[in-house]
């Protein structure tokens, strides 16, 4: 199930505030494009955490799974179904 709308709408109203849902890719390299920022970071994993009822480990800290709309999505979906069996 994705979660591009509810990622979408956290990442515009804390760190994009003048900018359309429609405007930003889901592609969108948020880190090197300046969005987020360390603190920033920190703060989409905890509302990550909170919102999907997902646990990130520091396995997880991994900045790949915060690039971007699309990386979130993927991260979450995964995180949801849990670590592979024999994994």
């Amino acid at each position: 199930m994705s979660n591009v709308a509810a990622i979408k709408a956290f990442i515009i109203e804390e760190f994009l505030p003048d900018v359309a849902a429609a405007s930003l890719q889901v592609d969108y390299d948020l880190l090197a494009g300046g969005v987020i920022d360390s603190l920033g970071l920190l703060k989409l994993i905890a509302w990550v955490e909170d919102r999907f009822s997902v646990p990130i480990g520091d396995e997880d800290l991994d900045p790949d799974n915060f690039r971007s709309v699309s990386a979130i999505d993927r991260f979450v979906d995964t995180a949801r179904v849990g670590p592979a069996v024999g994994a």
